[in-house]
């Protein structure tokens, strides 16, 4: 890291709080708009349509951007969405890979829509706040960071600070060291970001970070597909941080946990 940063370097732009919502299998029924250009965050609620038609988290980030953008839309406009939806299994730790999420956004290379998947502990992490999936629209005036306090309740924007790192594998460290209540609890934090390919090219990508306890520091997975990352930082967002507490085996409360876990232990043999 080139330098340590703390809470107190952040400048704080905006600030809304939510009621914490428990999983009801594997579905929170609402979802998260947040405008970065208006500072703005509303709560979304999600039909029972549309868990039927349209499972998992790509059905739900290809609806989500369909609503949101018209025919003439394209990539690089405020309406342009990137929409971070996690499926009814994410969290679920009997199901090997299950810490995915998938991202969907309108893309840079092609003009039309992608979705890329992604490991992490993001998705999770934002799932266990209550949320189905995350959307993201607009452009900031100025770098900022956006973070996600599933266990509090809180969506703050901050201002990015001067000598904050660019490329993930530093970026990536700061901010979960920051957004960290101590050593301990580092594990607890996942940072989205991109790096400086995405500020010169089509072709960036997302980082989805995990804290590796044995090796101690960041681990990240790519959601590498369509350009997203560009995408991303022409919004100016620098990075998305979230911070949770309390991942149990069953925190999604499935409908039929030992079917998941027998289901999960003959995928995890295959």
């Amino acid at each position: 890291m080139s330098r340590a940063f703390d809470l107190k370097d952040f400048k704080l732009l905006a600030e809304t709080r939510f009621e914490k919502k428990e999983i009801h299998r594997g579905y929170a029924m609402r979802t998260m708009h947040l405008d970065v250009g208006a500072r703005t965050m509303k709560e979304k609620p999600v039909s029972e349509e549309m868990k039927a038609k349209f499972v998992g988290g790509k059905g739900f980030g290809l609806r989500l951007l369909w609503d949101a953008t018209r025919p003439e839309t394209r990539w690089d406009d405020p309406e342009n969405e990137i929409v971070v939806a996690m499926g009814p299994v994410c969290g679920n730790t009997n199901y090997p890979g299950s810490g995915k999420s998938l991202v969907v956004s309108l893309s840079p290379m092609t003009g039309v829509p992608i979705d890329s998947n992604v490991g992490g502990y993001f998705g999770p992490y934002l799932k266990f706040g209550g949320w189905d999936a995350l959307e993201l629209q607009g452009k900031a005036a100025k770098d900022v960071v956006l973070f996600f306090d599933s266990n509090e309740g809180i969506v703050q924007i901050f201002e990015a600070p001067a000598g904050l790192g660019v490329d993930t594998h530093v970026l990536a460290e700061e901010l979960t060291v920051a957004f960290a209540a101590n050593e301990a609890e580092r594990q607890n934090v996942s940072v989205v970001s991109a790096g400086s390919a995405a500020e010169h090219s089509f072709i960036g990508l997302l980082n989805f970070s995990l804290w590796d306890k044995r090796r101690g520091g960041v681990r990240v997975k790519q959601a590498g597909r369509g350009g997203i990352g560009t995408v991303l930082r022409d919004k100016r967002i620098k990075a998305l941080v979230v911070r949770y507490k309390g991942v149990a085996q069953d925190s999604n409360k499935a409908a039929d946990p030992a079917l998941v876990q027998r289901t999960g232990l003959k995928l995890h043999r295959e």
